[in-house]
């Protein structure tokens, strides 16, 4: 291969074969290979979407994928039936209930919190943030008995208000960490500028960090919200009663030793995955802002 240079025509070193590898594998063969693994990856929810549209009988006799060759097995009915279920529901209005308040007030206490660390000069700073840094370690399993213990004296045990209570204190040291190393990466003359200006800690916090800071807050809102929508352990310790259950208690409540509601399980677990699906490509553009931030200066 001849290349064009300034002082003339010179010939190109040959290519190694790892070079070559890698220019075929960049081409066709590479992307054929990447579709078939996202294929592959979306398998078990094409089969959970195929089957929730089955009948228990169906679903007995032959597998999901045999329905591309009898299409007319698919019915509405399953999904007719569980959205006329009280208690499908009532546990969907409970995750409602449990995820929205613990996502949106991990966001505000966090965010306030995080500007304090990275920007307001209070005696202790450093240690308080290191204490805060130290319980990310603290696992979760091991204050499910003790955090139970106290909330049952004052009547919240078995309660919303309790699975809720116990996603925000184990959802604010990530989330303080996560903003406030996004705070301080915010160019302090803004700041100063502010301030300069007249304008207060509030108004610095809500008319300069929070628009400038909502890539990360829209991250850590989507982390936030999926964990609580997905969690099982937390509600089936917390809330597990009837009244109080969210839809991961309500369906796994399907499952029996000597078989399953397969016609509830199949249309109740798809309809879980359609709200978190939702809400991140409503904020993916922030998501893809968020995990970008503070990469390049």
């Amino acid at each position: 291969m001849r290349v064009l240079r300034a002082e003339g025509i010179v010939e190109a070193p040959p290519k190694s074969a790892a070079q070559r590898l890698a220019r075929v594998l960049s081409g066709g063969p590479l992307h054929v290979f990447l579709i078939l693994l996202g294929l592959f990856w979306l398998t078990p929810a094409v089969g959970l979407f195929v089957s929730s549209f089955r009948s228990v009988a169906d679903y007995a006799e032959s597998g999901w994928w045999t329905v591309f060759s009898y299409p007319r097995a698919l019915s509405l009915e399953p999904y007719q039936e569980i959205l006329a279920n009280e208690a499908f529901v009532t546990a969907a209005f409970n995750t409602v209930k449990i995820s929205v308040p613990a996502s949106i007030l991990v966001v505000l206490v966090a965010a306030m919190a995080a500007y304090a660390f990275a920007w307001i000069d209070f005696r202790g700073r450093d240690y308080a943030f290191l204490t805060v840094v130290a319980l990310l370690v603290v696992p979760l399993q091991m204050a499910l008995i003790p955090v139970a213990r106290l909330f049952n004296p004052i009547g919240i045990f078995g309660t919303v208000w309790a699975a809720i209570l116990f996603h925000i204190a184990f959802g604010l040291p990530f989330a303080i960490f996560l903003l406030r190393n996004f705070f301080i990466g915010i160019p302090a003359d803004l700041l100063e500028a502010a301030r300069i200006d007249g304008a207060s800690e509030v108004q610095i916090f809500t008319r300069l960090m929070l628009p400038l800071g909502m890539p990360a807050i829209a991250s850590l809102l989507i982390f936030q919200f999926l964990w609580t929508w997905n969690d099982l352990l937390v509600a089936l310790t917390f809330a597990s009663q009837a009244q109080s259950a969210p839809l991961t208690v309500f369906i796994r409540s399907q499952m029996r030793q000597y078989g399953t509601s397969i016609d509830i399980i199949a249309p109740g677990a798809f309809l879980s995955m359609v709200v978190p699906l939702l809400v991140f490509f409503a904020f993916q553009r922030y998501f893809v802002q968020g995990l970008l931030a503070g990469s390049v200066k």
